[in-house]
């Protein structure tokens, strides 16, 4: 046998780098990471996915689809600018990072990766509030270099908008809309000593920010602690507080110590993947939230839903859910919050069938983002390597997970 009787080596795959606010800080954030890998790796078998991290060693221990992980926060940057000079394309995001303090930080590696000719893809990225004016200055000027760039939400768009960013800007859904529960089992539940027999209402807290101003800390805990007490008399029911990041068990604590009857309430202790907490919700009859993503996974999961005030992502995603959406917290507004809980629960039986069908359009618009870049993908590169799943096939959107802890 000649030589050139063997066919030729296969082409690598491409280089994607991803840059967001990964690295086990926020449950949330991992949750949009898994999908857009997963969302890649359908797409594109034979890429190899670089993941910034501001934590490398978590991202190593639980993003299985990630082939290689690179610290780029207290480091060296030569190593940094190194890896992105070797990618053909640079997503940024998705999830809330162009918001005063952090975006210039973000944004000067989107540059970089210009000055070394990268493609740049801003995937489902959240935008504010941006006051400050570097960061302003960053986001008008780097956004209007990216080869594309799509929003999470309306919020988003205008608040881009107001800054001067003069381009097309796609609107779409958070990318954790298509993430795959993983089972919580009874073993779990028991665990965390959480009753089986009972109603569990569902309530995430976090800082109270824009929401509660005016409030002090100790009014904040106790207008929540109201609302928890109304939720476990009114629906005969135990709380579960579930922390996103490691600051929400302080405020979960907080409201906690303030309920009357603060038996009927625990705190999640035990650290989940994503995937866990989503499959948590279907031991759940309701959920009261702060945390946009916790309000996400009980909409997925089709349960009545009240988002708490806290941002503008949040407002938007009870808007396009039909959610009830409160403006503002003050201390005398206790009453207002109780009787929304009151209305939804009785209500929800007649605006479930809207829910899901509003669900499913938020999902469709998150795999539309993710065809979105696939597209792009393949224009840098012909499609080489592309996966071509029949056309009534479900998009694989998880690499299988690993045993559960």
């Amino acid at each position: 046998m000649t030589f050139d009787q063997f066919p030729p080596p296969a082409a690598p795959g491409p280089r994607i780098g991803l840059l967001g606010s990964y690295g086990g800080c926020n449950t949330g954030d991992e949750a949009i990471l898994m999908c857009v890998l997963a969302c890649l790796r359908a797409h594109r078998p034979d890429a190899r996915l670089v993941v910034f991290s501001r934590n490398a060693e978590h991202t190593r221990t639980h993003q299985p689809n990630a082939d290689e992980v690179v610290d780029w926060e207290g480091v060296p940057q030569k190593p940094v600018l190194d890896t992105l000079a070797g990618l053909d394309l640079l997503i940024l995001g998705g999830g809330g990072i162009l918001y005063d303090g952090e975006a210039r930080r973000y944004l000067r590696i989107v540059r970089a990766a210009h000055e070394r000719g990268v493609p740049t893809f801003a995937y489902a990225v959240g935008a504010g509030p941006l006051r400050e004016a570097d960061d302003r200055e960053a986001v008008r000027t780097v956004l209007a270099e990216m080869t594309e760039v799509v929003v999470r939400d309306e919020e988003s768009r205008l608040v881009l908008e107001e800054v001067g960013v003069d381009r097309d800007l796609t609107v779409t859904a958070d990318p954790a809309l298509l993430l795959t529960p993983e089972p919580f089992t009874e073993q779990m539940m028991r665990q965390e000593g959480l009753p089986l027999d009972t109603r569990l209402v569902g309530m995430s807290v976090r800082e109270p920010g824009r929401a509660a101003e005016k409030l002090d800390e100790a009014d904040y805990h106790a207008l929540l602690a109201d609302v928890a007490d109304f939720l476990a008399r009114r629906l005969d029911a135990h709380v579960v507080f579930v922390p996103m990041e490691r600051q929400d068990v302080r405020h979960a604590h907080g409201v906690l110590s303030r309920m009357s009857a603060p038996d009927l309430g625990r705190i999640l202790n035990n650290s989940y993947r994503p995937g866990q907490i989503l499959g948590f919700m279907s031991h759940l009859d309701m959920v009261v939230g702060m945390r946009l993503h916790v309000v996400i996974f009980a909409a997925l999961s089709g349960l009545p839903v009240l988002p708490l005030p806290y941002s503008g992502k949040v407002f938007d995603f009870a808007r396009r859910t039909g959610a009830p959406a409160l403006v503002g917290v003050a201390r005398e507004q206790a009453g207002l919050l109780v009787a929304e809980v009151d209305r939804l629960w009785d209500e929800f039986p007649q605006r479930q069938q809207d829910l899901d069908r509003r669900v499913r359009g938020l999902k469709n618009l998150s795999r539309e983002t993710c065809e979105r870049c696939g597209a792009l993908l393949d224009a840098i590169d012909g499609g080489a390597g592309r996966a071509r799943p029949s056309e009534d096939a479900d998009l694989p959107l998880l690499a299988p997970a690993p045993r559960q802890t």
